[in-house]
């Protein structure tokens, strides 16, 4: 058995932290002036705080529902408040975001920068605490954030174009699941790389360099409760996976928090469905906060994800709280997914 001192000399010897391997890869973005590096390092601060809570919940008065309903008319969770509130103190102490919009809040907010001034060069957007109603029975829980470069002139306040950009906009996006080890897994558009989090030293070290999507799965992963709800080419689509045919039928896993059916995909091969449904003719997942910075993650890991239609990264934004359904997984599967949903053309604008 391994004492804390050697397992922390054998991640030291084997791996790079997060600070390191931040600042070995800045020579990759674009706009390379250090904002950008500082802003994923406070993310990276926020995501140890909110699992430091997450660790705790049975044993502090932070489980269950707050009395707050928020601009999706759900109930927020008292982590949701939590969480929202620790990753926006982070980001806005650091004076180095220009605006950040959150899932939890009806609107944006403007932030200025060291000089009390408008100069910041990006925007924030996060779902603090995906999955939050798993809290209760202790599933894993996560966090997704999304970061844009600002389109309105520097030196004015940012505006609501800023964060209504097409997802292939993106210049970073990532998420940290809480679960039984608690990891940081993130894209600036050169690949995607995960993090996990050292409890005993409180380092993120890279555990999983160069993360991919098999291009096949086994797994797909909807909440067919909602079965008879879903249009016709889900349905069809679900029977296909199925059948008993060649490597099929495939096996269904949904814990019902998008990072964790995510990240198992992504690592073992599989697909994740939120459609359109009678109940969510519009989808449920958020564009913004939920859809886009996982479909660029994804297509950064060899993966796909589109609305059944389209490619999910080229759909002009048009609300802060936009929703759509979200097909996301090992390109194999997206494609043939699309294949049944084709079968059944429908508007899917949103």
């Amino acid at each position: 058995m391994y004492s804390t001192t050697q397992t922390f000399t054998t991640m030291k010897k084997n791996n790079i932290t997060l600070g390191e391997f931040i600042i070995d890869k800045q020579t990759e973005f674009q706009y390379s002036s250090g904002e950008l590096s500082k802003l994923i390092n406070s993310i990276r601060l926020a995501a140890k705080v909110v699992n430091y809570e997450v660790n705790k919940a049975g044993l502090v008065d932070i489980l269950g529902a707050s009395d707050n309903i928020n601009i999706q008319g759900e109930q927020q969770q008292k982590l949701d408040v939590y969480a929202n509130e620790v990753f926006m103190q982070a980001l806005i102490n650091r004076e180095i975001v220009c605006g950040i919009a959150s899932e939890e809040d009806d609107h944006y907010i403007t932030i200025k920068g060291k000089n009390n001034d408008h100069n910041n060069k990006y925007v924030v957007l996060m779902d603090p605490l995906d999955g939050s109603s798993n809290i209760d029975v202790n599933v894993s829980v996560g966090t997704i954030f999304s970061i844009y470069r600002r389109i309105s002139p520097e030196g004015t306040p940012v505006q609501e174009i800023d964060f209504l950009q097409k997802g292939s906009q993106q210049v970073a996006a990532g998420y940290v699941v809480y679960g039984t080890s608690t990891m940081l897994v993130y894209t600036t558009g050169h690949g995607v790389n995960g993090f996990t989090l050292n409890p005993a030293i409180g380092t993120f070290y890279l555990s999983h360099p160069n993360m991919e999507y098999p291009k096949d799965g086994t797994i797909y992963s909807i909440n067919e409760g909602n079965y008879i709800h879903f249009p016709q080419g889900v349905k069809d689509y679900l029977k296909y996976c199925q059948k008993e045919e060649g490597d099929r039928p495939y096996t269904s896993r949904y814990i019902g928090s998008l990072v964790s059916d995510f990240h198992r995909n992504m690592i073992k091969g599989g697909i994740y469905i939120y459609p359109t449904s009678t109940k969510a003719p519009k989808g449920k997942l958020r564009l913004l906060y939920e859809a886009n910075p996982m479909a660029f993650l994804a297509e950064q890991a060899k993966g796909a994800a589109t609305d059944g239609y389209q490619r999910i990264l080229d759909i002009q934004p048009t609300a802060l709280h936009q929703r759509v359904p979200f097909f996301c997984g090992s390109k194999n599967m997206v494609a043939k997914a699309g294949e049944f949903m084709k079968l059944y053309p429908q508007d899917s604008s949103y």
